[in-house]
């Protein structure tokens, strides 16, 4: 009986509205997040089992007029799409929906009859750097239709000897092309977005280490001060509120530049050593495109310039200066050492949604309302600032920079107001439960 009070006890002590709170908001995060990837898991699946193909049909014979009406017989969603000479990204230009096409070239019917491997052409459209933007939208279920249709027309029209089977098990050989506003490169979108990946993989993991060691380190230090009674002495002192929140804010971001330097330099050295061995192994590759990755993302015009990069900076100072101010107001809500730590979870969860959600998908292209959701979280513009700059989505970018320029200023102004003010001493989250710092400072009075 001892131990079950015991038990009670402990378990009242640990299972606090705060926790509580923070298991709702991290299972709202999760569910969330999963919905999303829902959302593209069922895009997917759609798109395998009901291909919408988009051909253009340069070579024009009966083979593949033939070929094309075969599609359509067996269920498939048919859409003829025209280009003029190589110019691929008018056919996106034309129509804002069109993710990717299939060029059938001149020749294509000749190479077939010939026992040759026709060759076709891969267009994709690339609107973003995410993980998920990669997988859908391919033209993968129209190139399967097509080798499939070869095949058996070789096999009809050759019988199957044990050259012919090399080629009925392979009949096509696919040109793949990128397609970036009204650029085109001859290259697939897996290797550009591996190749920018592991480019560009260091800025979202020194935004997130940084607004978390930043925020952690402010937090303690207004937390400690006012639990340990140090901070009505600072306070009291002949310097003026606005000097003293000015200079924890200062102190903390330099110790966040420190950080960032030692980060960047480490990262900047394992992505230049995984930059060097993809471009190696995709060099020396058999099925090696045309262009290398670096020409082609020259070519695509997604290299970022110094001035971009003089960008992300003023939006990364932004960001940092909005977790600060709300870090001194989370420190201030502090009454012991146990809720310090809590504390930090807003901040934490702020930074994660953004972050696990950019890795995956492009966040312009969310539904209206789980857009709108992760848009206000300000730091989900810092994590898509280089997507924005690098697909010359400039609009965006300038929004996001406009929306955080306005937290920071509501955000500060309460952190001044709170820091000039006496409530600095005395506030705290309680959430029904029993304030003990009250409860000491009242112990202390009498």
């Amino acid at each position: 009986m001892k131990f079950i009070n015991l038990l009670k006890k402990e378990l009242s002590e640990l299972i606090t509205a705060q926790m509580i709170i923070s298991l709702v908001f991290v299972l709202g995060v999760f569910l969330m997040t999963g919905n999303i990837m829902q959302s593209f898991s069922d895009e997917l699946t759609d798109e395998v089992n009901n291909p919408k193909i988009n051909i253009c049909d340069m070579d024009d014979t009966e083979f593949t007029s033939d070929m094309i009406d075969s599609f359509k017989e067996n269920g498939s969603e048919v859409k003829m799409i025209t280009v003029s000479g190589d110019n691929y990204a008018e056919a996106f230009n034309k129509e804002s929906s069109l993710k990717s096409f299939v060029i059938i070239p001149e020749g294509f019917t000749d190479a077939v009859e010939s026992g040759q491997k026709p060759e076709i052409l891969s267009v994709v459209k690339m609107k973003s750097a995410s993980t998920l933007s990669g997988m859908t939208g391919g033209t993968e279920g129209a190139e399967s239709l097509i080798n499939a249709y070869v095949a058996n027309e070789i096999a009809q029209q050759h019988g199957v000897s044990e050259d012919d089977l090399k080629t009925i098990e392979a009949p096509l050989k696919v040109t793949s092309h990128t397609v970036v506003a009204d650029k085109s490169a001859k290259i697939s979108v897996g290797t550009v977005l591996a190749k920018i990946t592991t480019q560009n993989m260091i800025l979202p993991v020194i935004v997130l280490m940084l607004l978390l060691l930043t925020s952690q380190s402010l937090i303690n230090s207004i937390s400690n001060e006012k639990i340990d009674k140090t901070l009505e002495t600072l306070l009291s002192a002949p310097v003026s509120r606005i000097s003293i929140i000015t200079a924890k804010m200062l102190a903390a971001a330099i110790i966040a530049l420190l950080n960032a330097g030692v980060m960047m330099i480490g990262f900047s050295s394992y992505t230049k050593s995984m930059t060097s061995a993809v471009s190696g192994d995709i060099n020396t590759s058999d099925i090696a495109a045309a262009l290398s990755p670096n020409e082609a993302i020259k070519q695509l015009g997604l290299n970022l310039t110094a001035g971009d990069y003089l960008l992300i900076g003023v939006q990364l100072f932004l960001t940092i200066m909005i977790c600060l101010a709300i870090s001194i107001i989370l420190g201030a809500l502090v009454n012991d050492s146990k809720s310090a730590q809590t504390m930090l979870l807003p901040i934490m969860m702020m930074v994660m949604i953004p972050w696990m959600i950019s890795m995956f998908t492009d966040i312009n292209s969310l539904p209206t309302v789980p857009k709108f959701i992760i848009s206000a979280i300000p730091f989900t513009h810092t994590f898509t600032a280089m997507t924005n700059l690098m697909f010359g989505n400039m609009t965006q970018f300038w929004i996001g920079v406009a929306y955080q320029f306005a937290v920071f200023i509501i955000v500060m102004f309460f952190a001044l107001k709170l820091f000039t003010s006496d409530k600095i001493l005395t506030i705290s989250l309680n959430l029904g439960q029993k304030s003990r710092f009250k409860k000491s400072r009242k112990t202390n009075e009498d």
